[in-house]
């Protein structure tokens, strides 16, 4: 059996061929560009492969609703070029196999539960810090869509008083952990991309100021058992004791359960990285097949 496997993002789109067990055999990439062209990048990759199905683990937002005339579509996206485009269905008419989608978080989420930092596990918060911020939920085994599919990335969060954004630079939100802590966010802020700053640079404590926040707002209402934060932000690996302080100070002892006593193990970077996505993508396939 061979998958098809696709991490479309809005910096590169990344494809893969997997095995039955979500293995990548290999894989390549393309810069997103238009959709058309970018499409047609992605199809000279898979056509000719013997596919037995596609999994697509998206940037978005994105239509998951099954019974949606555009189902399988980005939508309210920032790159306008994409806003509205058919992604599933462009793909699916071509290749002509079965395709499934989901958010690119959640593809990595599914990953990780099955294979990799959370796996045995059935409740589990992947985050991604870089050039946005999302995070794919896994609930009682499952993947979490609801009307549309949670937004992390929009939660909204208190300002550090020591900030020297005074408003976050997201276009929709003036406080969301977005606008202020991902990377384009650090360069706005400081003038230099998030890798060039020095590791004790006063940066990485307001940094971990807002993804604390976060972490605390999916304790409480979702009760994870286990946080991946991933991402090209989390590189710098002093960040984890930075949040896991900052998620103790916040908690004020107030959750307790074994698992919180040793935040090392709670809060951890992904094991897959940087491939969580994509292996996520060919376990959508594989599951396309199997239902």
């Amino acid at each position: 059996m061979l998958l098809g496997a696709l991490e479309a993002g809005g910096t590169k789109m990344v494809m893969g061929i997997a095995d039955e067990q979500g293995r990548i055999l290999r894989s390549s990439s393309c810069p997103t560009r238009l959709p058309d062209e970018t499409t047609e990048d992605i199809l000279d990759f898979f056509e000719g492969e013997k596919l037995d199905a596609l999994g697509i683990a998206t940037f978005g937002p994105a239509d998951l609703n099954p019974a949606s005339p555009t189902y399988g579509s980005i939508t309210n996206t920032p790159k306008l070029a994409w806003r509205d485009f058919p992604l599933l269905r462009r793909l699916q008419e071509r290749l002509k196999v079965p395709v499934a989608i989901d958010t690119d978080v959640n593809g990595a989420v599914l990953a990780e539960v099955r294979m990799g930092a959370a796996r045995g596990l059935r409740n589990c918060l992947y985050m991604t810090v870089g050039t946005g911020i999302g995070g794919g939920l896994m609930s009682e085994g499952q993947l979490v869509h609801g009307l549309i599919h949670p937004e992390w990335g929009h939660v909204i969060v208190a300002r550090h008083p020591e900030d020297p954004l005074t408003r976050g630079i997201c276009p929709f939100h003036e406080h969301c952990v977005e606008g202020y802590a991902s990377g384009p966010s650090i360069q706005a802020r400081w003038a230099t991309p998030a890798q060039e700053l020095p590791r004790d640079h006063r940066a990485w404590e307001i940094e971990a100021w807002y993804l604390a926040q976060v972490c605390i707002t999916a304790m409480m209402a979702v009760s994870p058992e286990r946080i991946i934060l991933g991402g090209g932000v989390m590189n710098n690996t002093d960040l984890f004791d930075m949040i896991r302080k900052n998620v103790t100070m916040l908690l004020g002892g107030y959750l307790r359960s074994p698992a919180l006593q040793d935040m090392d193990s709670y809060i951890v970077p992904p094991a897959l990285y940087p491939d969580s996505g994509l292996v996520g993508a060919a376990l959508l396939a594989a599951d396309a097949i199997s239902k």
